[in-house]
């Protein structure tokens, strides 16, 4: 990702933590030796472990690759919804055989994007994007690993998708984003709501609303790196190190001990994803 600002100081430690969604390839990660530059920046600050996450089949097979290279690493494979119209019969199968690898702990990202329709070229269309995430949800369910959601305002087609369907057991929101009420019907699905650095945003009012109502064993951290750099770093290049930024926001939005929050969110992290200790 290219910016013009500089990257982030170092941020003050806080630990443990789990960065639940990242992407260490566009982060500039290309092999082992820079995979494990970004996550020992990381650990550095106490963020010891991370899920890196594709959109595409070549995001996928990089993620599986990175989570075999550094055992601090976790992959999660999918098709972006943006993407789903390249879920041809081959790309379903190479898929599935990542999703199986013992280092997969997640099936995502996968959902449904309403914004970029008619705005990006070569963007699925809802219908393809609603077929792509049904065939997703199955796929979690038959290997039985957590569902990672994208949600871009479609928050009532995602939550009748998954009602119709029958979700998986773990149902993951990543970079939730929307507002209290669709908090509150995620929070009774019993869904896992992850917030990244854009819970931190001084205009973001509703999430910062949403935020406060969910509790310690549905809620994740994450930076969605590299973008979503958490206040006051803006617009500049994130990495999983930033996390501890968002994580004190949170907490100051929920009235918690950073620690506190930290130690909450790794013990969820590693019960969803089912993380070795």
């Amino acid at each position: 990702m290219k910016s013009d600002r500089p990257a982030p100081d170092l941020p003050e430690p806080l630990s443990p933590l789990v960065d639940a969604h990242t992407h260490l390839d566009a982060c500039g990660a290309s092999d082992a030796e820079t995979v494990r530059a970004v996550v020992d920046r990381a650990a550095s600050v106490g963020v010891g472990r991370v899920v890196t996450v594709a959109d595409d089949l070549a995001a996928a097979r990089f993620a599986v690759d990175a989570a075999h290279w550094d055992p601090r690493v976790f992959a999660a494979v999918a098709i972006h919804p943006t993407r789903a119209n390249a879920l041809d019969e081959h790309t379903k199968a190479e898929i599935e055989r990542l999703v199986r690898d013992p280092r997969t702990v997640a099936v995502g990202e996968t959902g449904l994007d309403y914004y970029w329709p008619g705005k990006l070229e070569g963007c699925a269309d809802v219908e393809t994007q609603v077929e792509g995430f049904r065939w997703h949800i199955d796929l979690a369910k038959r290997v039985r690993k957590p569902l990672m959601i994208h949600n871009r305002e479609a928050d009532h087609d995602l939550l009748a998708v998954l009602l119709d369907e029958g979700a998986p057991d773990t149902v993951i929101f990543h970079c939730f984003s929307s507002d209290a009420t669709m908090a509150l019907a995620c929070i009774e699905a019993g869904y896992v709501l992850s917030f990244s650095g854009t819970v931190s945003f001084r205009n973001a009012r509703e999430l910062h609303e949403a935020a406060k109502l969910v509790p310690d064993d549905q809620l994740l951290v994450e930076t969605d790196a590299p973008y979503l750099t958490p206040h006051p770093y803006r617009g500049a290049p994130n990495e999983p190190y930033c996390l501890p930024y968002t994580v004190r926001a949170l907490a100051a939005l929920r009235d918690q001990d950073p620690t506190d929050l930290a130690e909450a969110a790794t013990a969820t992290a590693e019960r969803v994803y089912r993380l070795p200790r």
